[in-house]
C-alpha cells in the first residue's frame, strides 16, 4: 500500500509540473523571433524631376544659359567693389521686388572680368556679392534670405577680350533660389 501511495504522489507530482492551463507569454530575444511575414512591394513613387539649374555654375554644368530672373544684375568698376550710383538704384528696384515676394531667397553671385590672379578674383567677386547684401540688408532685406557666393573670373558672360566684354563680367548677378 506504501507503493501504490508513493506512485500515486509521484503521478500527481509529474502531472502538476506539466503544462499549465495559461502558460506564459514567450520572452523574444534576437534567436527567436518570429518570422515577418514579408511585406508586399509599395510601387515606386516616379522619380522627381530633375531640378532646374539655380546659379550660374549649375547653368555652366548643364550647358544652359543664364535663366531670366526678376531681379536686375549690377555691375562694378574695374577692380572694384563699391557701388555705383546706378548699382544702388538697380538694388533698389531689386529690394522692392524681394519686399513684394516675402518667401523669395536669393544667392548673390560676385563675378569678375579676367584681368588679374585667379585668387584675387574670387576675393575680388566675394566682396562684390557682399557689397550687394550689404547694401539690400539696409534697404530692410532680412540677411536669413540672402546668402553669397563668389565665381571670381570662372562664368565669364562674354569671352572677348574687349573693355565692353570685361565691363559685361564684372557684375553681381542675383538668383532666386528658393521660397520658404
Amino acid at each position: 500500500m506504501l507503493r501504490n501511495g508513493l506512485k500515486l504522489l509521484a503521478i500527481t507530482f509529474l502531472v502538476s509540473c506539466g503544462n499549465p492551463v495559461n502558460p506564459p507569454p514567450p520572452k523574444f530575444s534576437g534567436e527567436n523571433l518570429p518570422a515577418e511575414k514579408p511585406k508586399p512591394a509599395a510601387p515606386k513613387p516616379p522619380a522627381p524631376p530633375k531640378p532646374e539649374p539655380k546659379t550660374s555654375l549649375d547653368e555652366l554644368q548643364t550647358g544652359k544659359t543664364a535663366a531670366a530672373s526678376p531681379l536686375k544684375d549690377i555691375g562694378y568698376n574695374f577692380d572694384s567693389a563699391a557701388l555705383s550710383e546706378d548699382a544702388r538704384s538697380i538694388l533698389r528696384s531689386n529690394a522692392d521686388w524681394l519686399k513684394a515676394n516675402m518667401t523669395a531667397r536669393i544667392q548673390i553671385e560676385g563675378h569678375c572680368d579676367e584681368r588679374g590672379a585667379a585668387d584675387y578674383n574670387m576675393a575680388l567677386g566675394a566682396k562684390r556679392a557682399q557689397a550687394a547684401m550689404d547694401y539690400l540688408a539696409t534697404l530692410g532685406i532680412a540677411a536669413n534670405r540672402m546668402s553669397t557666393i563668389s565665381y571670381g573670373e570662372e562664368i565669364p558672360t562674354c569671352k572677348d577680350k574687349t573693355e565692353a566684354c570685361w565691363a559685361q563680367n564684372r557684375r553681381a548677378r542675383f538668383v532666386v533660389t528658393a521660397a520658404k
